[in-house]
C-alpha cells in the first residue's frame, strides 16, 4: 500500500546529510513495528523516497517521504508509535495512504514554499562586509520597495550552476511569490525567533525535476538589484511546504502564466486515497463532488461541452 508522510526537521538535526536522514527512518519505522515493504533481490531494502531531499543546513516543517507498507494502519497509530522513536528535532506531523495510481512526490513536485531568516550573528565580523542593520533587509518599508521593483522586472538574469555547467537563466517566470515576512508563516517559526533568528522574506518558488529554482539564486538576484553584497552564510532557509500540480504533465512546467497556469496543492492532499473528485464540464464551469472513498474511476463522471480529463490528482 502507497503512503505519504510529513515531517519537521529543526535544530541541529538541519545539519545531518540525507543518507543519514534515509538511515534514521528505517531504524525508527523497524523500532516502532512499522510493516514497511522491501524490495526484492539478494540486497533487499525499505521501499521509500523523499520528495527533494533538503540541503545541508536548512531547516523544514515541510519534507515528506513515500513509503510502501504491508498493512494498513491509521493516522493516529501511525504518528503515535514513530514519533516515540524519534526526537524532538525530526517528527512527523502527517500521514495518508495514497491511490495505487498515484506517483511519488519525487515525480509530482511542482513548488516550494520557503521562509528566509537573517542570522543573529551576521555583522559581527568586520570581514563580513555589509552591517546587518545597514542592509535593505533590516527596514521593512526599505525591503518592501526593493521586492516592488525587483518584481516590476520582466526578466531576472541569474547565473545558475550546476556540476557540469554554468549557464544565464531567467527565473521571473518561476518566481510565484515573494513578499516580506509576517508573523505567523510558519508553525516553527517562533523556535527560530527564540534563537534570535530574524524573518524578513516569504518566497514560493518553481521546484522539481525539470525546473529547479533555489531560494539562494533568487537572493543572490535580490541583493544585485538592491546594490548590496550577498553573504550567504548570513542566513537561515526554512522550507514551510511543498506543493504538486494538477495540471502537471510528464516533462512540463506549468506557471502562473502558462496555459493552463498550474493548480498548486499540497503534497499532504496530492494523490490521497480519499480524495478523488467526480468531475463534470458543463460548459467551461468546472463542478467536483466526493468520490466514494478509494474508487479511482467510478463511473459517475459526466462529460458537457468539454473532454474530460481523467487524469485525476
Amino acid at each position: 500500500m502507497k503512503a505519504r508522510m510529513k515531517f519537521t526537521k529543526t535544530g541541529s538535526m538541519r545539519f545531518i546529510g540525507h543518507l543519514d536522514v534515509m538511515r534514521y527512518f528505517q531504524k525508527a519505522f523497524r523500532r516502532a513495528g512499522i510493516r514497511v515493504s522491501y524490495s526484492k533481490g539478494f540486497s533487499p531494502h525499505q521501499i521509500m523516497s523523499f520528495a527533494s531531499p533538503l540541503g545541508l543546513g536548512l531547516s523544514s516543517e515541510g519534507e515528506y517521504l513515500d513509503l510502501s507498507l504491508e498493512e494498513e494502519i491509521s493516522k493516529e497509530e501511525f504518528l503515535k508509535r514513530v514519533n516515540e522513536q524519534m526526537n524532538e528535532e525530526i517528527l512527523v506531523t502527517d500521514f495518508l495512504f495514497l491511490l495505487e495510481e498515484s506517483k511519488s512526490s519525487m515525480a509530482v513536485l511542482a513548488a516550494c514554499d520557503y521562509l528566509i531568516f537573517m542570522k543573529p550573528e551576521w555583522g559581527k565580523e568586520q570581514e563580513q562586509g555589509l552591517l546587518a542593520q545597514d542592509s535593505f533587509l533590516a527596514d521593512f518599508e526599505k525591503r518592501k520597495a526593493v521586492l516592488q521593483e525587483f518584481l516590476k522586472k520582466e526578466r531576472i538574469e541569474i547565473l545558475k550552476k550546476t556540476k557540469r555547467s554554468e549557464k544565464q537563466m531567467d527565473i521571473r517566470e518561476y518566481i510565484y511569490q515573494l513578499l516580506p515576512a509576517e508573523n505567523g508563516m510558519g508553525k516553527l517559526q517562533e523556535d527560530l525567533k527564540k534563537e534570535g533568528y530574524e524573518p524578513v522574506l516569504f518566497m514560493q518558488l518553481t521546484s522539481g525535476s525539470v525546473i529547479n529554482i533555489k531560494p539562494e539564486l533568487v537572493l543572490e538576484a535580490l541583493f544585485a538589484e538592491a546594490g548590496e553584497e550577498y553573504h550567504s552564510a548570513a542566513f537561515q532557509i526554512h522550507r514551510l511546504e511543498m506543493y504538486g500540480d494538477r495540471n502537471m504533465k510528464k516533462g512540463e512546467v506549468h506557471t502562473l502564466k502558462s496555459n493552463p497556469a498550474c493548480e498548486l496543492v499540497s503534497l499532504a492532499e496530492y494523490g490521497k486515497w480519499k480524495e478523488k473528485t467526480h468531475v463534470s464540464y458543463v460548459g467551461e464551469n468546472l463542478e467536483r463532488e466526493p468520490h466514494a472513498a478509494g474508487y479511482y474511476d467510478c463511473g459517475q463522471c459526466s462529460v458537457l461541452g468539454k473532454e474530460q480529463d481523467k487524469k485525476g490528482i
